[in-house]
């Protein structure tokens, strides 16, 4: 088998996987769900503004990023359906950092920060 097949496989295995479609699925209750649309359009808007101001010297960057953190915050916790969105695309994430750390030890030869804890990287043994 070539590495492209199995970059095929690994690639079908990832698509089939329960975080994909938990994302998937987050993904479209986002997508139809009006307040969190116009919770994500008012977030982008503010995201916008905080970098107009920083380029203006109106704040600092520390400041932008403290206040564009707590307006995320704050969406997240408010909105059930972003919060699923964003625990799917955490999970989803954890799963595609473990795999790139197991090629990454293949194809580097060394296990980095090993913890032998599979569960912190997707495992290598």
């Amino acid at each position: 088998m070539t590495i492209t097949e199995k970059a095929h496989e690994l690639g079908q295995m990832i698509k089939e996987c329960e975080e994909m479609k938990a994302l998937k699925a987050a993904e479209e209750a986002q997508a139809h769900d009006d307040e969190a649309q116009a919770m994500v359009s008012e977030f982008n808007l503010k995201r916008m503004n905080l970098a107009r101001d920083m380029q203006e010297g109106k704040i600092t960057q520390e400041d932008a990023i403290k206040q564009n953190n707590e307006a995320f915050n704050k969406m997240v916790e408010s909105c059930a359906v972003i919060k699923e969105y964003v625990e799917a695309k955490k999970a989803f994430d954890k799963v595609i950092n473990g795999v790139n750390s197991v090629i990454n030890i293949y194809i580097m030869g060394e296990q980095g920060g090993c913890t032998h804890d599979c569960h912190t990287c997707g495992g290598c043994h």
